[in-house]
């Protein structure tokens, strides 16, 4: 009986360590993750200084960036200024009268494309992520002789994308 009160006794042991052993399991699930990349632009303007006009072709420039988001198309147009009658007579007005100054606004550097603030008169682009540089040519026609003073403007720059 010995025998068999060992073997029944072992028996019960390796029954008790299998019933307290529990296998471990493995659950998974699954989640979406989404995003939306919207269309976003953003413009600064730096100004455009002219200096001393003196009744000869004055010519400058200034840089307008551009930053969108990648591959968003973009027109960016300039309007006539707070003295201008419209984008081809662009005028600056004197600080101490009424005296005006006519200038005009350009897209290239022969100075021959006038930038407007519709097309087809407006510089498109595509965004590319990165800012990117437009440069704006002004001009003070020669053969003004307007009263010494200090004349100014103010152009508001849109970008349409």
């Amino acid at each position: 009986m010995h025998r068999s009160f060992k073997s029944a006794l072992g028996g019960a042991i390796i029954a008790l360590a299998f019933a307290n052993h529990v296998e471990a399991a493995t659950v998974t699930t699954t989640f979406t993750v989404s995003a939306n990349v919207t269309s976003l632009c953003e413009v600064s303007a730096l100004p455009m200084l002219f200096g001393n006009y003196g009744g000869v072709l004055n010519q400058t420039t200034s840089a307008l960036t551009v930053s969108c988001t990648n591959g968003t198309p973009y027109n960016v147009g300039l309007n006539q200024g707070l003295y201008g009658a419209s984008t081809t007579t662009r005028q600056m007005k004197a600080a101490g009268s009424a005296a005006l100054l006519n200038y005009s606004l350009f897209q290239n550097a022969g100075y021959t494309i006038n930038w407007d603030d519709v097309a087809p008169g407006w510089v498109s682009g595509t965004g590319t992520g990165a800012p990117q540089l437009l440069t704006v040519y002004g001009q003070i026609p020669a053969g003004q002789f307007s009263t010494p003073d200090a004349y100014s403007d103010t152009i508001t720059v849109t970008v349409n994308f």
